[in-house]
């Protein structure tokens, strides 16, 4: 059964036995529609589910990254470089998380790991 966590619009499912990747979906689809806030909950959902997956992880320090949460997002995306140190993508979050927080000489160093890894973001 589906029901309503909020007015914003996260139809989450809040029965029992639904699976991490409902949850990531839901999530996806709040990041695409801009809801950030509303997709960071209902990402924390799917992390509970699946702690080590690196997608969900990344995703949700998206999240937290365009909420300018910037600890919370330096905390994601190196639970998902440490479960895939090749993601490029993920260190040049990473990079961008700590330069938020002002920290330049790893945020450097996670941008430097994203170029090497091939990423035409960094």
């Amino acid at each position: 059964m589906r029901a309503p966590v909020s007015q914003r619009g996260i139809v989450g499912i809040v029965s029992d036995g639904v699976g991490a990747y409902e949850w990531f979906q839901r999530g996806m689809e709040l990041m695409e529609s801009r809801d950030f806030h509303p997709a960071s909950v209902a990402l924390e959902q799917a992390k509970k589910l699946e702690p080590d997956k690196a997608s969900i992880r990344e995703a949700l320090g998206r999240a937290y990254l365009s909420t300018r949460q910037f600890a919370r997002a330096v905390e994601e995306f190196e639970v998902a470089v440490e479960i895939q140190p090749t993601d490029h993508y993920a260190h040049y979050c990473l990079g961008r998380a700590y330069r938020g927080l002002g920290d330049d000489e790893r945020a450097a160093r996670h941008s430097e790991l994203a170029r090497c890894l091939g990423s035409k973001l960094a």
